[in-house]
């Protein structure tokens, strides 16, 4: 399988930091330069009276060790009066009240390992970094910064006494504990997702509730300027509530697709909770050759932010619903097919299947669709000179080719009998048990297991190893 470049994530930061701020040319570096006589962090939020909360919580979840080992560290301090707010809130007295794993893992979300210093995080301007606590598939849970007035996180606590060094790290104070986010809570921090949660707000009022539950989900979030796009000048408001819905929900997949994931599968299809024809759930195609792209449209910009219960992925264009002729153009392994559609349609008369494929209204249909390496096989089945090319084909020959790959219904796999399928050209005899095709001159097609049922809006796609032929 080909191997490609990693994702670049914008948590890596914390190691490049690190490595800058203890840099033999950097002055500024936060450690204390005498370690054998200062106070560790620990040590340090000790002697800070408006910290006695946190030194109380951190002991309550044992994590006093760990914050008293090497490190380095980042620690994002509630106050004392970070913490009463945060208790009030949910009804606990005490830390004590406090279930252990939300203890931990909370306390968890406000550690950075390394160092960042408050002018690193203002020249960086805004981002991602990911703290100790555990996100969605055990990750690494993702923090934002945003420096255009003080330092904020998440949107929601502010650093309000900055750089206060230890022996193994350094202290930001905030005035706000940090809660773990879910994916709908991540978004929200990030105002270039505000486009983003005014329509997940504008679309099924469920929409958000659902986003907010257990999950897991991969989220593939479009930016601002993705949103301004796509509208083209129309308002928001103006989208039909049910039609903004599919959208929507065309961009969240069930369970978790990390980058990583993605690349090692290297390309293929996953479903969304949008529904295509039938009912069906949408189809969405992915590629890794150039970053990580959907549909052929669609690029990652920031990869893996995670939540409580997903991963987000930033891109660069809405995802709209695909139709056949979608899946066709964006799959390198159908361009030979995309060939033989465009030939017929240059016939007289004009076979209209690029316009109909592409029409989401039209249909629903099934399209066998073979693969590159089908084409190639027919054609020097044809002629075994391999001196013709599908370029070279009668555009009515073509045609007539194309109507045996084309069924008029929408036929998922797990709808396949055996027998007889009538296809707009003739008849074909099916095997649900081997799954193959037979066409009128006893030439057998398989369709390939791992590339079936790719749903769009107005019908259903079957990759096959063999074209399927008129009778000769």
């Amino acid at each position: 399988m080909k191997t490609i470049k990693k994702l670049p994530l914008l948590y890596v930061l914390v190691v490049l930091l690190f490595w800058s701020c203890n840099s033999d040319d950097d002055n500024s570096a936060p450690l204390n330069q005498n370690p054998e006589t200062g106070l560790n962090i620990v040590q340090t939020a000790q002697a800070n009276a408006n910290l006695s909360s946190l030194v109380a919580a951190v002991i309550e979840a044992n994590l006093d060790v760990t914050l008293s080992g090497s490190g380095p560290f980042t620690v994002l301090a509630p106050s004392n009066a970070a913490f009463a707010e945060f208790l009030s809130a949910n009804g606990w007295a005490t830390v004590a009240d406090i279930p252990d794993t939300a203890l931990e893992q909370t306390l968890l979300n406000h550690v950075i390992s390394g160092t960042i210093t408050s002018s690193d995080l203002v020249g960086l301007g805004a981002g991602y970094t990911s703290t100790l606590a555990t996100g969605a598939g055990d990750n690494a849970m993702s923090l934002y910064f945003e420096t255009s007035s003080g330092v904020l996180f998440n949107n929601v606590s502010t650093v309000t006494t900055a750089d206060v060094e230890a022996t193994n790290g350094i202290i930001h104070v905030v005035d706000k504990v940090i809660t773990l986010p879910s994916v709908v809570e991540h978004a929200a921090a990030n105002t270039n997702f505000s486009s983003l949660v005014t329509a997940l707000g504008a679309a099924d009022g469920e929409l958000v509730n659902v986003l907010s539950g257990v999950g897991p989900f991969t989220i593939l979030a479009p930016a601002n300027d993705a949103f301004t796009t796509y509208l083209n000048g129309t308002a928001l408001a103006d989208v039909p509530t049910d039609v903004l819905s599919q959208l929507l929900l065309n961009h969240v997949i069930n369970g978790e697709l990390p980058s990583t994931l993605l690349s090692d599968l290297g390309s293929g299809y996953s479903n969304t909770n949008a529904t295509g024809a039938g009912s069906n759930a949408m189809s969405i195609y992915y590629t890794t050759n150039n970053n990580v792209m959907f549909n052929g449209s669609a690029t990652v910009t920031t990869a893996d932010v995670i939540g409580t219960n997903g991963i987000i992925h930033a891109v660069d264009t809405v995802i709209e619903l695909p139709t056949l002729a979608t899946f066709a153009t964006s799959n390198p392994a159908l361009s030979s097919l995309v060939a033989a559609l465009q030939l017929a349609d240059s016939g007289t008369p004009t076979v209209p299947y690029i316009a109909t494929l592409s029409d989401a209204t039209s249909g629903p249909f099934t399209v066998f669709a073979p693969t590159n390496d089908a084409f190639a096989d027919v054609l020097l089945e044809l002629d075994p000179s391999g001196n013709t090319t599908l370029a070279d084909v009668d555009p009515v020959t073509v045609d007539a080719i194309l109507t045996y790959h084309i069924v008029n219904a929408n036929v998922q796999s797990s709808q396949l009998v055996s027998g007889t399928v009538t296809t707009l050209g003739g008849d074909i005899t099916a095997n649900a048990g081997t799954f193959t095709l037979t066409d009128a001159n006893l030439r057998v097609s398989t369709i390939i297991p791992t590339l079936i049922d790719i749903q769009a809006t107005n019908g259903v796609a079957h990759a096959i190893d063999t074209v399927i032929l008129p009778p000769q």
